[in-house]
């Protein structure tokens, strides 16, 4: 019989540390891309690489961190996890040229996708024995990604306006190292048997890398030339020889039964469309503040910081209470739908704007958006997962989200230097092209929240505060080894 882990919210300090980590490693190198681009010769179509090769490998190699996390045990992966990303920030830091530098963010990718899962298995193991509770720490847990996103366009300011932009990897060897360090306290599992489904996760890797590279080439080359045709074509049959891979092994990297869990598919899309409305948004931020308003690194982070500030009292003192109230699926539309009038406002920017006018309350309107449906959609993922899939269901969420957050960016990219944003010098041309990014960011959103509304059942479990199958769960805790 499972016991209740005393040191249970030390534990989840470092797990909330280590999203917090993965996912600033997504946004810190923002307000760096200038000077990376000067450093290392990026042209500004082929910047977005910098975010999306790490962002690819992360989404791709996730429900791969799922089933390494359930079979060789959470902590091991967690641990495992960490060296990889310290090794990649190593790369990352010490690249002189354009490709190392992508090689570096993809093997962070790699650490990031063994991370995120391990992470949110090792939650569940914690708090599964009281539904209150798990609520609480995963409020905690899910605060942890978005502010550790938007901290980390503040952070890479700092680093970049008073150090280098290399600080912006450097940064993650000694959080890594005390990170190991801290692991003893996180609960071990004993291993289980099983296969590991590797030409699944190259399948959809490969796939998936290959989408966005043909997105990211069209403008180029023509969305009707051969090359783009070929590439989005070899996308898709990768894609499909994943699904056919998954329903021919007798142990899949992703059991195609797990969809039948209720609410998995619709949160799910919310959070593949919620990541592709709002990494795009920070990421055109970012450069409408530098390249159009001329501001500094340090300058450019300093002015999304009240973003960071909204989203963290949101989420830890007031999504929470909201959701107990009324349950996630009108948070997650009205979120999606909130987050789409901020991106419509921040597309009215000028070349002239500034930034209490043109950024600040859209930017927080945008926020406040994100804030309401993130946490929501990732409950509603999780919270009829059973235990034994519990690694799966968050690499599956965490995956959506990034590949959502990969493909909108490379989308929009595509529209925003149709519509002028390649004319660097040219700043009304240039903020024409951002503007269109933002307002096609705003239909995402607000697709995704008419969808949510119309489509997502609701949860009466959720609304109570709950995860529906946490008493299920908790039934199937009962005889894991679980060790403090």
């Amino acid at each position: 019989m499972s016991t209740v882990n005393p040191r249970r919210w030390w534990a989840l300090v470092v797990l909330a540390a280590a999203q917090f980590m993965v996912i600033m490693d997504t946004s810190i190198i923002g307000v760096a891309l200038p000077e990376m681009q000067k450093d290392l010769g990026f042209s500004q179509s082929e910047l977005q690489w910098v975010f999306n090769a790490y962002v690819i490998v992360f989404g791709g190699l996730l429900l791969l961190g799922g089933r390494l996390s359930d079979l060789i045990g959470a902590r091991k992966i967690f641990v495992s996890g960490w060296v990889v990303m310290i090794a990649g920030s190593v790369v990352a830091a010490a690249a002189q040229t354009a490709w190392v530098e992508i090689v570096g963010r993809a093997v962070q990718g790699v650490g990031g996708a063994l991370i995120a899962p391990s992470a949110m298995t090792l939650l569940m193991m914690l708090f599964m024995h009281d539904p209150r509770e798990l609520g609480k720490a995963m409020a905690l847990y899910g605060a942890a990604a978005p502010a550790g996103g938007t901290a980390g366009v503040f952070l890479g300011g700092v680093f970049t306006e008073w150090a280098a932009w290399q600080w912006c990897f450097i940064i993650y060897v000694p959080i890594g190292l005390i990170t190991l360090a801290a692991t003893k306290i996180l609960p071990n599992v004993e291993s289980r048997r099983g296969s590991v489904d590797i030409l699944g996760a190259i399948s959809v890797t490969a796939g998936l890398a290959l989408a966005v590279f043909a997105v990211v080439r069209a403008p180029e080359v023509g969305w009707g030339s051969t090359a783009t045709i070929l590439e989005l074509a070899g996308a898709v049959v990768l894609l499909i020889l994943f699904f056919v891979i998954q329903k021919s092994l007798r142990e899949p990297l992703m059991p195609l039964s797990v969809w039948r869990v209720p609410r998995l598919g619709s949160a799910n899309l919310a959070m593949t469309l919620l990541g592709a409305a709002w990494i795009p948004m920070w990421y055109f931020l970012n450069l409408y503040l530098q390249q159009v308003l001329g501001y500094g690194a340090f300058e450019s982070g300093a002015a999304l910081l009240p973003m960071t500030v909204l989203l963290m009292i949101f989420m830890t003192a007031i999504t929470a209470r909201l959701m107990m109230k009324f349950g996630a699926k009108p948070l997650i539309g009205i979120g999606l739908l909130v987050l789409a009038a901020g991106l419509v406002w921040l597309a009215t920017v000028e070349p002239t704007g500034t930034f209490l006018v043109d950024v600040l309350p859209a930017s927080l309107v945008a926020a406040l958006g994100m804030s309401l449906a993130y946490i929501p959609a990732m409950m509603s993922a999780m919270a009829n997962a059973p235990q034994e899939q519990a690694g799966l269901a968050s690499g599956i969420v965490n995956t959506t989200y990034n590949v959502g957050s990969a493909l909108g960016l490379a989308a929009l990219t595509a529209v925003a230097m149709s519509q002028g944003a390649a004319q660097i010098d040219n700043l009304p041309k240039l903020t024409d092209g951002f503007s269109s990014a933002f307002i096609g960011a705003a239909i995402i959103a607000a697709v995704g929240g008419v969808i949510t509304l119309l489509v997502m059942k609701g949860d009466k479990a959720l609304a109570a505060g709950a995860p529906a199958g946490a008493g299920d769960a908790a039934s199937q805790q009962q005889g894991d080894k679980v060790n403090a």
